[in-house]
């Protein structure tokens, strides 16, 4: 288990540097001026020079990609061209809020895809299969934009049940930081006020973000199930006596599970770096907004340094997932 953890550190570099230089690259082949563009159309001659050679982008690209990389292993992703701040702090900012919702996503999807996976799948060709079928129809055929503006046009400004954009209201405070999670630092502060409120403002955006999740776990559980339940073994069992229960508990279920703990893993990592459209219909400030805008204003370091953490995601949730099935599954032992 360990030499195996250490191969995927190992990889993980590799994947870091692979994706440092494609972005880099593609980035130097944009032909716009980011220090232009951040200073305005305003500025003098001399101080778009100045704020060049400030930056290192005076030099060539591979010296450049050289420093980069020196200040990458350094833990120093740059300074970000727009907010004139370090990358990492700005990251440090942005993305516990993205985790705050991918987390909040991934429980929904889980939550409702798998019951409603198993349900169908025990159920099937009957009418609760056909419902959990079109859901699952619609949760992966609608844009996910349209699904969130039309509940912030129901649930926020018609019905006013739930909160509307934000993480929190405007005459709150946000809590002292500790994780940068609101409704985690407002629970460690006592602050049930403030917990309350970040808590109903991220419902929305959770339920919009994991419906589209829970739609593919939807589907990859009941596909699971049902070609469990077609083993001979599970016959077996029935066969014996075993009470229904205990056969889905026990044989069906728990043989099932390993391809959809991949998905799950695979959808965290989809959710925690392609939330970029619904943070941006509900104004949250996560990673999405911030690359978005650094996107729009040209701001390679930020750009990069928000890629290299999606880069980052998907190998340590994969190890997480493969670390996972040697837990379910002990045929599947990892050497």
């Amino acid at each position: 288990m360990t030499r195996f953890i250490l191969r995927r550190l190992g990889g993980l570099l590799f994947v870091m540097f692979g994706v440092s230089l494609l972005t880099f690259f593609l980035a130097q082949m944009v032909p716009i001026d980011p220090v232009a563009a951040a200073l305005g159309g305003n500025a003098r001659e001399d101080q778009i020079a100045a704020y060049r050679e400030q930056l290192g982008l005076d030099k060539p690209a591979p010296v450049q990609y050289a420093i980069y990389m020196g200040r990458l292993f350094r833990g120093d992703l740059g300074q970000s061209i727009r907010t004139r701040r370090p990358v990492l702090d700005d990251l440090r900012d942005y993305l516990p809020a993205t985790i705050e919702l991918s987390l909040a996503a991934m429980l929904v999807s889980v939550l409702i895809g798998i019951p409603l996976g198993v349900l169908a799948s025990l159920r099937r060709n009957s009418w609760t299969d056909a419902l959990a079928r079109m859901f699952a129809l619609v949760g992966g055929s609608m844009p996910i934009f349209y699904i969130g503006l039309l509940a912030l046009g129901v649930f926020w400004r018609q019905l006013r049940w739930l909160p509307g954009p934000g993480r929190l209201d405007a005459a709150l405070s946000a809590p002292a930081r500790v994780t940068g999670l609101y409704t985690i630092d407002a629970a460690l502060a006592g602050n049930w006020t403030a917990l309350a409120n970040a808590a109903g403002h991220l419902v929305l955006p959770a339920l919009v973000l994991g419906y589209f999740s829970a739609a593919v776990l939807l589907r990859m559980t009941r596909s699971a199930m049902l070609e469990v339940l077609g083993q001979d073994y599970v016959r077996t069992a029935k066969a014996k006596g075993l009470k229904d229960r205990v056969v889905v508990t026990r044989h069906v279920f728990k043989n099932a599970m390993p391809p959809v703990l991949t998905t799950v893993g695979l959808t965290f990592g989809s959710l925690l770096s392609g939330a970029v459209l619904t943070e941006t219909i509900f104004s949250w400030p996560g990673l999405g907004r911030y690359v978005t805008t650094s996107i729009t204003n040209l701001d390679y370091p930020a750009v990069m340094g928000v890629t290299l953490v999606a880069a980052v995601v998907y190998p340590l949730v994969n190890t997480l997932v493969d670390i996972g099935y040697s837990l379910i599954d002990p045929r599947v032992r990892i050497g």
